[in-house]
């Protein structure tokens, strides 16, 4: 399947329609399309520590996934509220949907009361440019009305029954906080782990807690996104590159976190709220690759996989996926973005 041009173009491959686990596969059994210069090679998830060299430093992201779907009601009937972006203590970034397949607009008007998972709310404002996500206040615990009535997020690509939510955590997941799982690091595995560290491949952690994906497209639907960058991370970044050994990115999330804080030379320790767009007009300096699954190609993470290893390389990556059957979203497949620099191959 030609896609030239696929930027523009609504085509994806395959959905994963269920968990690894569910298909009979470990999470580490899911394919590996491994992309340098203009090859790419197939390989599965787990041979990730023959495919790297000794010594890289793999960052993660440690949000956790969670329950951030609640059941609503308001005058007009029942919805749902995915809940996105916490601002405060009762104050909530949140997006009404009338269930995992139908998006908004829901007809909640500002100042409206309506109850989510039985807890009185308000609506206070849209936000700005983008009239589908509302600004919440709750009247009572949104933590005990996700432990007592939240899912996680879903959307209609998944079929029932619908994974619980163990099956959207990382094996990295240690800060409650993400709408939506990273799913970048889902395919980990304590075995995998192991066999890295024998390999003198580490990880470094940050935080970046996601919101929801919905609305992800251009610039514009990048959303405020909490972020930490610890030190002892951005100091083991800083070192490895010094070494020469190469850094990659588990994930989106952790790009967008480790531009946020890189200065100019090195990465800071960081925390707060970013927007961050990366793009091919603005260069990733603070990592020599990415690990990521398959995404929409309307998705502002295409342009973030374009400054990492160049539009010329994502899109002959993604016909060569498309051709391949690889599947997309969160259950799904997985890249990895090199440079074309004489690393180990695997066979093809």
């Amino acid at each position: 399947m030609k896609i030239d041009g696929f930027v523009s173009d609504s085509r994806t491959g395959p959905s994963a329609v269920s968990p690894p686990e569910a298909r009979g596969i470990d999470r580490d059994a899911v394919r590996l399309l491994v992309s340098r210069g203009r090859a790419h090679e197939h390989a599965s998830f787990h041979d990730l520590p023959d495919v790297l060299p000794p010594g890289t430093r793999l960052v993660v992201n440690a949000s956790a996934t969670l329950p951030a779907s609640l059941p609503a009601s308001a005058r007009f009937g029942s919805f749902v509220l995915n809940l996105s972006t916490r601002y405060g203590e009762r104050l909530w970034l949140a997006e009404p949907r009338w269930s995992a397949g139908l998006e908004g607009p829901v007809p909640l008007d500002v100042g409206e009361w309506f109850e989510a998972a039985g807890v009185p709310a308000r609506v206070l404002a849209p936000f700005p440019g983008v009239p589908r996500l509302l600004f919440v206040i709750f009247e009572g615990s949104v933590e005990r009305a996700m432990a007592d009535e939240g899912e996680p997020i879903r959307y209609d690509h998944i079929s029932p029954p619908w994974p619980p939510l163990s099956a959207y955590q990382t094996v990295f997941a240690d800060v409650p906080g993400s709408a939506e799982m990273p799913s970048a690091g889902r395919p980990f595995t304590p075995k995998l782990l192991d066999a890295l560290r024998r390999r003198s491949i580490a990880t470094a952690a940050i935080e970046l807690h996601t919101g929801v994906s919905s609305l992800e497209g251009d610039e514009a639907g990048l959303l405020p996104e909490a972020f930490a960058v610890p030190a002892a991370t951005a100091g083991a970044i800083n070192q490895a590159r010094r070494a020469g050994r190469k850094v990659i990115a588990v994930g989106t999330t952790v790009v967008r976190a480790l531009e946020t804080a890189f200065d100019g030379s090195d990465v800071r320790p960081a925390e707060g709220f970013t927007r961050r767009f990366v793009h091919a007009g603005r260069p990733v300096r603070s990592v020599d690759g990415i690990i990521s699954g398959f995404h929409d190609p309307t998705a502002s993470h295409i342009a973030m996989l374009e400054a990492v290893g160049g539009a010329a390389l994502v899109r002959d990556a993604y016909g060569h996926a498309l051709r391949h059957g690889y599947l997309w979203h969160e259950f799904g497949d997985s890249h990895l973005i090199l440079a074309g620099d004489g690393r180990q191959s695997v066979a093809t």
